[in-house]
């Protein structure tokens, strides 16, 4: 179905290789996962399959790329709309209806689909997505987890016989992100559709996959199953890491497989021992019976929270819960009517100026919106000047997180996760009292996650995220909302525990025992020792 001979592809301005003489044939029918360090070319390489790499974006292709005996070379990107459905890492950059409906219907009408037919693939695709309750809304009102899977049913309602996706599940709840992929993986079994996934929630589509392409980097490759991949890869979920820690003879690609695996050391592991219950801080958070309201939508409803100084809490909840909404309320980006916010003893909504950068940082949903500046470097300049710190600290931030960006580079040419890390280097910079982070970790490597950990250790930490594993590692709290309104607020091991769902994968593997992360377990069997 896809074949890549002897591909080559380097950037203008670049120093090293996206690729280099890479031979790949995808089979009908394939399930294929990318994996790579943030900024390796993975997007890159999704795009060169439907021919949006060179043709749109420059770069200089070696070698030949077809796609169902077509070349890419010889038809631009438009002619393979049927053939190739593709869904970025951005959903917003690639709508241009108002109305989730109307979304839908874009494509097939400009490619003359008979009406009859287009009403019969949008109900199934309404239908297949979950997305029937928001067919009128419009899409600017939807949460970010919501609007990925209207991009995902756009790709699907053309009937392209190849879907790549970059990051599709980035911005879903555990919930949705399995159904995404169970969809997919029946679409693959069901009716051939060759599937290429670029993911670095690796613990979600593991198992899904029937061969992983991992991009080294400069330009270097290695194809093959994902036993073979994750046997030595430092890119590897969870369950692998634990795999390795244990010493076990070969690592588990499921939880069913590791739970086989660790069944007697579930047995004989002592609990660890219960953490002294922390002293009272001054607060730094308090909002009181918050309401919000979209038009007659009902966001947050008698919400009422309180955070500690040092406290680091994670909010989470399914698509469309009000997470946001809650975050702008309480950076003071949303005018709530109803309830009160004090952050640090003021309103958030009258800071400005180098008292709001030192007292709140906020890292939108959109960390893109942050950025203004014509380069890296001029980003980085204006913050060391707008946080009057020493200059180079915001570059340095930057490459703490994700080595090796230019400082030459446009903003808009990084990649999704290197412009979130530029985002959060500018807002980190100023050393904020209280740090508000919306989706902290979307298109960011495992590595880059273990940076940004250590970067919050010594902040009053407020976060909405679906990264079961980010919660499970850093949050000394957790609040899950629905509908708007708090079911649960305690500490984050009792609140995951009691989640299936929401449960890290080193939790299901070791359940019933009270173990969240790889360090919690080898901690426990180095006390046994």
């Amino acid at each position: 179905m896809i074949t890549f001979s002897n591909v080559s592809l380097i950037y203008p301005q670049s120093v090293s290789t996206v690729l280099e003489n890479l031979d790949l044939e995808i089979q009908e029918g394939e399930f294929v996962l990318v994996i790579g360090p943030t900024g390796s070319g993975k997007s890159s390489l999704l795009r060169l399959i439907n021919g949006l790499v060179p043709h749109h974006t420059g770069g200089i292709l070696a070698g030949a790329i077809t796609v169902d005996g077509i070349s890419t070379q010889n038809m631009k990107p438009g002619g393979f709309a049927q053939l190739v459905g593709i869904v970025g890492q951005n959903p917003l950059n690639g709508f241009v209806a108002d109305k989730v409906e109307e979304e839908l219907a874009f494509g097939m009408e400009a490619h003359n689909v008979p009406p009859e037919t287009m009403r019969k693939r949008i109900e199934e695709v309404l239908d297949l997505m979950s997305l029937t309750p928001l067919r009128n809304r419009s899409i600017d009102t939807l949460s970010g987890g919501e609007q990925q899977r209207v991009a995902i049913a756009s790709a699907l309602v053309m009937h392209p016989k190849v879907l790549v996706l970059d990051e599709p599940t980035s911005a879903l709840d555990p919930i949705a992100a399995e159904e995404v992929l169970s969809i997919l993986q029946r679409l693959v079994h069901d009716l051939g559709l060759t599937v290429i996934v670029a993911e670095h929630k690796l613990e979600r589509v593991i198992q899904f996959a029937d061969r992983v392409l991992h991009i080294v980097g400069d330009g270097q490759t290695r194809i093959g199953t994902p036993r073979e991949i994750f046997a030595d890869s430092a890119i590897a979920p969870p369950i692998v890491h634990l795999a390795r820690a244990l010493k076990l003879p070969e690592v588990g690609l499921t939880v069913r497989d590791m739970r086989r695996m660790t069944e007697n050391l579930r047995n004989t592991l002592p609990e660890p021992k219960a953490n002294p219950a922390a002293e009272k801080l001054p607060l730094i958070v308090e909002a009181q019976s918050l309401s919000f309201s979209y038009g007659e939508n009902e966001v947050l409803k008698d919400f009422t929270i309180h955070i500690q100084e040092g406290e680091i809490v994670a909010i989470m909840g399914r698509n469309g819960a009000g997470k946001s909404t809650a975050l702008r309320a309480i950076v003071g980006a949303a005018e709530i009517k109803i309830g009160s916010i004090k952050v640090l003893n003021q309103d958030p909504s009258k800071l400005q100026g180098i008292d709001r950068r030192r007292n709140v940082g906020y890292i939108p949903q959109e960390p893109s919106d942050l950025l203004y500046g014509q380069s890296v470097e001029q980003e980085c300049t204006n913050a060391d000047n707008d946080n009057q710190v020493t200059k180079g600290n915001t570059f340095a931030l930057l490459q703490t997180l994700v080595p090796g960006v230019s400082i030459h580079a446009h903003p808009r040419d990084l990649s999704e996760g290197q412009r979130l890390a530029l985002a959060l280097s500018i807002v980190l910079s100023a050393k904020p009292k209280l740090l508000v982070l919306d989706e902290p970790t979307r298109g960011l490597d495992y590595s880059a996650k273990s940076a940004l950990i250590k970067s919050l250790s010594d902040c009053t930490v407020l976060l909405a995220t679906h990264d079961v594993e980010l919660v499970a590692e850093v949050a000394t709290r957790t609040i899950f909302i629905a509908d708007g309104e708090i079911v649960a607020d305690g500490p984050t091991i009792d609140v995951l525990l009691s989640s299936p769902a929401f449960a890290p994968q080193v939790a299901k593997v070791m359940s019933p025992g009270p173990w969240l992360t790889v360090s919690s377990v080898i901690k426990s069997l180095e006390g046994s020792a």
